[in-house]
């Protein structure tokens, strides 16, 4: 009688891997340099990222905020006020954004 063992297979995620998974796509790095400067709205963010659509905007807020990096508050205003702002966890990563921007000026 054959005894079949059964191997788990452990996946260990890499922390690298995890910090990319909530930092998300390549517009998100360019929303957090905005909010460093302080809370912004969608259309101060779309105007200071020339180069995203509304759509990956909205996506990319979406996701930070899924994520816990930033909040959206919503005022009851006509038209309606939204602005976001980096949380604990959003301020976090002004360190590793800013080492980014000095490697970028030196090797790109």
């Amino acid at each position: 009688m054959k005894q079949e063992m059964e191997v788990e297979q452990v996946q260990i995620e890499c922390s690298i891997e995890k910090a990319l998974s909530v930092i998300g796509g390549k517009w998100s790095f360019l929303v957090l340099r905005e909010l460093f400067c302080g809370t912004k709205r969608f259309g101060e963010l779309q105007k200071a990222i020339s180069k995203v659509s509304p759509k990956a905007l909205t996506d990319t807020l979406r996701h930070l905020e899924e994520n816990e990096v930033l909040t959206r508050t919503v005022y009851p205003t006509v038209p309606v006020t939204v602005e976001y702002c980096l949380t604990e966890k959003g301020q976090a990563l002004h360190k590793i954004i800013k080492e980014m921007k000095h490697w970028g000026s030196a090797w790109a």
